[in-house]
């Protein structure tokens, strides 16, 4: 699959919008701490910060010979969003979060969503949805 700039941005929210705000939920629910950090702010800078990084992206996967984008790509690219956020985080803040997130919290969060998002990304959506494939990963309209 090859997939178009507007089918990487409605998939990454499609499956941040279940898949993240389920294992979000969870998560939030199980953390041990009072009041509990704005994990749900976290998902929101992970979904916007994700919809700029997936436009390099995009322009990176247009270069190749193939024109596609291998698994591994798209776990390297988990790190480096990770590690942005991240940077972010422990050096300005961010907005409606500040620069006080717990690191082990942020951690164990980003890696939860992220593991889910990547599963998702490379079993259920293939198997539940296979014509997402051969959209381009779109869900709606044709850009």
């Amino acid at each position: 699959m090859t997939p178009t700039l507007f089918g990487r941005w409605q998939t990454r929210l499609l499956i941040l919008a279940t898949m993240g705000v389920l294992i979000t939920g969870m998560f939030t629910t199980l953390y041990p701490s009072d009041p509990s950090p704005p994990f749900f702010l976290i998902l929101a800078y992970v979904a916007l910060f994700g919809m700029a990084w997936d436009t390099l992206y995009h322009a990176l996967q247009q270069r190749r010979w193939d024109h596609d984008w291998p698994a591994v790509f798209q776990l390297l690219a988990g790190l480096w969003e990770g590690l942005f956020i991240l940077t972010l985080l422990t050096t300005v803040g961010l907005p409606g979060i500040g620069n006080t997130m717990p690191l082990g919290g942020f951690l164990w969060h980003y890696s939860l969503v992220w593991l889910g998002y990547f599963i998702t990304t490379q079993s259920l959506m293939r198997i539940l949805f296979p014509r997402w494939r051969f959209r381009g990963g779109q869900w709606w309209g044709r850009f």
